[in-house]
């Protein structure tokens, strides 16, 4: 572990950034990611479930389009390889979370309609700021794109940021470990579910 310790639980919240079936579950259209998600997935779902008890909140940064996908943009080499992204909707199976990890019934589902930043022009951090939340452990994909943005959104504004290393993923499983040691070590504390089940059990 590295850094200082996460702070009481109370101010906690664990993110679990597009922990969908339709990106690392049964219904990916993303199945390089979802094959490397797949051994961490239970992972997740212990640190939810260790986080639910500790009273630590869970939230659920999910992605659900719009208007049959016209809220997104396509300019980018992501958006244009998921356009299957366009049927989904609120009552889609492809935006549940999965099962592995699920949704506690204090938990919070935070949509975005549009971006590829779970945080950038969202509300995200505001509703966490204004239920008081001070500290935040970033869990779930990826480490490539979506959790470095997370962190380094939620660090500028002035949060304190933790990513559980056994608890998110990237693909190839090379990029994963470059991306956590040369760039997300930057910004995060690096910590392992082990280590912040006993710390919030503490």
């Amino acid at each position: 572990m590295t850094g200082a310790r996460v702070s009481d639980p109370a101010s906690t919240a664990l993110l679990f950034v597009e922990c969908q079936r339709g990106v690392v579950g049964d219904l990916s259209v993303l199945p390089a990611l979802a094959e490397s998600a797949r051994p961490v997935l239970a992972t997740m779902g212990r640190l939810a479930a260790g986080a639910r008890g500790a009273g630590v909140l869970v939230a659920h940064l999910t992605y659900v389009p719009l208007a049959g996908g016209r809220s997104t943009g396509r300019r980018s080499p992501l958006m244009r390889a998921t356009t299957a992204t366009a049927a989904w909707g609120d009552s889609h199976p492809a935006v549940e979370i999965v099962p592995e990890i699920g949704v506690g019934a204090d938990d919070l589902v935070l949509p975005r309609h549009q971006g590829i930043s779970p945080v950038h022009r969202t509300e995200v951090l505001a509703v966490l700021r204004n239920i008081g939340i001070a500290d935040v452990v970033v869990a779930g994909v990826s480490t490539n794109l979506a959790i470095p943005l997370v962190a380094v959104g939620a660090a500028d504004e002035d949060f304190a940021v933790t990513v559980p290393t056994d608890a998110c993923i990237g693909t190839p499983p090379e990029h994963h470990a470059s991306m956590l040691r040369h760039s997300l070590a930057f910004v995060a504390r690096l910590a392992t579910t082990d280590e912040l089940l006993a710390e919030w059990s503490s």
